[in-house]
């Protein structure tokens, strides 16, 4: 029987994970899966980490992370990963944008032999049942072909906080992760493609929560220069290691 790792970074969702626990906690229950609910806290300053550890005195599943401070939701969901202990991993955002009734439309692709499935909202935009305001398409847009240009991620849709992962594949890609802010999808994705893993892409439902913190101009320029980062760290070799390919087999 396979397990199941569901990993949620937090940065001040006291407000938000409350219903987010009782969801996953329903769902893994009624699918009657042997799952674990790690909840990654990434320094927050309201009482996000009181209300796991209440959760987990109730529900011994649901496993509290701490982050040494804050580090941003790269680090997080890499912490996260890095603990889990289920056969198949899965990250989500705190806010459930993709309901949890789409997490086995990635555990079906696995299932068929993909290494990593990742939730896609661009390749059947009708899914998107809230979408985003019109500056963040185009800026999510622009974003993906830099992506092609840079990384030659040929992707419809990198940064959707909805992927599942083998086990194996998880312990492969994530110890080697550099970036630790929101340039670290590209960068999970560029070293799944350099160890010859297989990525599958899946429409998933969606909906925009006007909860994010992402500041599409600040933190715009900070995922360009992160993308040019990772470009360096493979020029340089920095990701070299067992079971990766050296930059000259790129």
């Amino acid at each position: 029987m396979l397990t199941y790792s569901f990993v949620i970074p937090a940065y001040n969702e006291s407000v938000r994970i409350r219903p987010t626990l009782d969801e996953l906690l329903r769902f893994t229950q009624e699918q009657n899966w042997d799952a674990e609910i790690l909840v990654v806290n990434d320094g927050s300053r309201d009482d996000t980490a009181q209300i796991v550890r209440e959760y987990g005195r109730l529900h011994p599943q649901v496993l509290l992370v701490e982050n040494p401070g804050n580090r941003g939701k790269g680090y997080s969901v890499r912490n996260g990963m890095l603990h889990a202990r289920g056969d198949i991993c899965l990250f989500t955002d705190a806010d459930l944008s993709s309901p949890m009734t789409e997490a086995q439309k990635l555990f079906d692709s696995i299932d068929r032999g993909a290494d990593i499935a990742i939730g896609s909202r661009w390749l059947r935009a009708e899914l998107q049942t809230e979408r985003q305001p019109l500056y963040r398409q185009v800026f999510g847009r622009i974003f993906n072909l830099v992506l092609r240009v840079i990384l030659g991620l040929h992707f419809a849709d990198t940064q959707c906080g909805f992927k599942a992962f083998r086990r194996d594949a998880a312990q492969r890609i994530f110890p080697l992760q550099r970036i630790e802010r929101w340039g670290f999808d590209p960068e999970i994705l560029f070293l799944a493609r350099r160890a010859g893993l297989k990525v599958e892409e899946v429409p998933v439902l969606w909906a925009h929560s006007e909860g994010t913190r992402l500041h599409p101009f600040r933190d715009g320029l900070r995922m360009f220069l992160e993308v040019l980062r990772i470009r360096w760290y493979a020029l340089s070799g920095d990701y070299t290691a067992e079971g990766v390919p050296s930059p000259g087999k790129l």
